[in-house]
């Protein structure tokens, strides 16, 4: 019973949701297929001129942006686009720490194309380090999206299947232990009672968010006026997390995990709710105070 993780070892293969590679950060970068790595007096990653799982090309590298003219050979991305491991590392570290992405897109304008974590790795010569690097920070930027958690026990990172069970099965824990393993997604603690369970485990002081949401003490605003029954703790109406207002500055509210900034009173967004009630930051809304929440919002991913 309960879930079962997707943890992987990082060198698999990408299996779900588009090319997000496997999560488990203990593993080193493996299976680069026929890549070694040149290295040139000053550190610079090359291709090898006789590796022939590459299209070598003649002309410039389209992913230099900077214009720095990378030594090694040209060789083509899956569309098209020829690039050096070090111009694509460098774009694609670009993108995870930057941009805050999680996949990887070519640069080049009017170019829409998605490449693998697979493909990355081999083009850009990824050392093990990088490997790492890039895979800690994909987990970092698509937490938000697909929930990603750490398991208690190992620390690796896995996905709940079931979203109507908090009962989360750890197969690397299991492996180790020879024992089923199992934590919960909403405390974080190994598992405690029966499975399967929506609300809560028996471990002390597990409550659900809805429940947090029912019992949580209103705020009480400084500087809004006219605001009376608001609770101090609300989901985003974007992504669900639960944000709490200490009652200081205005009502609006800017979500951590989405980025997305809400009205704390009528849970419209800041954007909606100032097109309602013009110049309200510091006073109630139009329609009220919202009641509190019975359901969590889920984020739509992009």
């Amino acid at each position: 019973m309960g879930n079962s993780s997707t943890t992987e070892q990082s060198n698999n293969s990408v299996q779900q949701r588009g090319n997000l590679t496997a999560l488990q950060t203990n593993s080193s970068g493996q299976q680069r297929g026929r890549m070694t790595a040149e290295q040139s007096n000053n550190s610079e990653k090359c291709y090898d001129p006789q590796d022939r799982t590459l299209t070598f090309v003649d002309g410039e590298d389209e992913l230099d942006f900077l214009c720095i003219g990378y030594k090694s050979l040209r060789a083509k991305m899956s569309c098209g686009h020829a690039v050096t491991p070090m111009s694509l590392t460098d774009w694609c570290r670009r993108l995870l720490n930057e941009e805050g992405k999680w996949r990887f897109v070519c640069g080049q304008t009017n170019c829409d194309a998605e490449w693998s974590f697979e493909e990355v790795r081999k083009m850009a010569l990824l050392t093990p380090e990088e490997v790492d690097e890039f895979e800690k920070k994909m987990f970092i930027n698509a937490r938000p999206i697909f929930k990603f958690k750490e398991c208690p026990g190992c620390k690796s990172r896995v996905v709940r299947k079931n979203l109507n069970d908090l009962s989360v099965r750890c197969t690397v824990c299991t492996a180790k232990k020879k024992n089923k393993y199992m934590f919960c997604w909403q405390c974080l603690r190994e598992w405690k009672g029966p499975v399967p369970r929506s609300d809560r485990c028996d471990n002390v002081g597990c409550q659900s968010s809805l429940e947090i949401l029912k019992t949580c003490p209103d705020v009480v605003f400084k500087s809004v006026k006219g605001v009376t029954g608001c609770p101090s703790r609300r989901a985003c109406p974007t992504c669900g997390m639960l944000v709490v207002h200490d009652g200081t500055k205005c009502k609006n509210i800017g979500c951590t995990q989405c980025k997305v900034e809400f009205c704390f009173v009528c849970l419209k967004t800041t954007t909606e709710c100032q097109r309602i009630n013009q110049k309200s930051w510091y006073s109630v809304c139009s329609a009220g105070v919202a009641p509190r929440q019975t359901s969590i919002p889920v984020w739509q991913s992009r």
